[in-house]
């Protein structure tokens, strides 16, 4: 069952990384876009925690003002690479972030030795980067490849404070309802007058889709991690890159040649190793702490 929501939620975010790009190249902005997916979840949420009387108020404002600066600034670089580059190209581009995580656990290694498996992995995902980009790319469309990488980026830096939250015990639709909120009234703020004139009706469909998907998404995803292991959860996630790569053949005539497949499974590869090394890291440090607390 974990694997059917796992696919469930790769599908939903395939096809809101599709509206968004679409909804960007006929009409609509940027910023509506960014409103577009973030309010269902806000409305949601709220509508949730009012009839269950579950409190939105958090004791830990600064933590979640640090996880909405960096998720948020991810949402709005992400959005703009799927406006830039073809739909397979960015989603593997703005899935970088756990090599990016991997990358950074292995540069503070006191040894870079003792963690050859995410080192490696670091490597392999960054060179799949390079075979994906390098048919597909032209000298146009590098402001796209910069800013891909820069949401991997800050994502990544956004897994950390979001890492940071559960430890201080908020809860995980707190933390989803802040950040739609922040990304929701950014949305607003940089919303410019005319933004919304002449825009078609079939992008006002597409952009309530997106939305849609991006929440049902989400709420898979999050019942994925829920009823199962994280592992498998967190590997299956990556598939959002080959429906991307489907979504893109079937609406844009995007047809990855084989280096660029090559490129998404290093990609898909290097960050289900990140993971399991992860996870094996994990289970490790719970083991030894059992036994130590058996000897005491």
């Amino acid at each position: 069952m974990q694997s059917f929501w796992n696919l469930v939620a790769s599908i939903m975010f395939a096809c809101m990384g599709a509206g968004v790009k679409y909804s960007l190249e006929n009409g609509a902005s940027l910023p509506a876009v960014i409103i577009f997916r973030s309010f269902p979840s806000v409305a949601c949420i709220l509508v949730w925690a009012l009839l269950t009387q579950h409190s939105l108020k958090t004791q830990h404002p600064v933590a979640h003002l640090k996880r909405n600066f960096f998720g948020v600034s991810g949402m709005w670089l992400s959005f703009f690479t799927l406006g830039v580059l073809p739909l397979a190209t960015s989603t593997s581009i703005n899935y970088t972030s756990s090599l990016f995580i991997g990358l950074y656990v292995v540069w503070s290694a006191k040894h870079i030795t003792t963690d050859l498996v995410r080192l490696c992995a670091v490597l392999l995902g960054f060179a799949g980067v390079t075979l994906v980009l390098k048919p597909s790319i032209s000298a146009d469309l590098w402001l796209g490849v910069v800013t891909g990488l820069g949401a991997g980026f800050v994502s990544a830096c956004a897994m950390f404070q979001v890492k940071a939250l559960g430890k201080l015990g908020e809860p995980v639709w707190r933390t989803v309802f802040y950040f739609s909120t922040l990304a929701t009234l950014t949305g607003v703020l940089m919303l410019e007058k005319g933004d919304l004139d002449n825009v078609p009706i079939q992008t006002w469909i597409v952009l309530v889709l997106t939305g849609l998907f991006g929440m049902f998404g989400q709420l898979a995803m999050t019942q994925a991690y829920g009823t199962g292991s994280p592992i498998i959860a967190a590997v299956l996630q990556y598939s959002t890159i080959i429906f991307s790569a489907l979504l893109g053949i079937l609406f844009w005539d995007n047809i990855p040649d084989m280096l660029a497949w090559l490129g998404m499974l290093m990609i898909i590869t290097a960050g289900a190793g990140i993971v399991l090394a992860d996870q094996q890291e994990a289970l490790k440090r719970k083991f030894n702490t059992i036994v130590h607390k058996k000897h005491e």
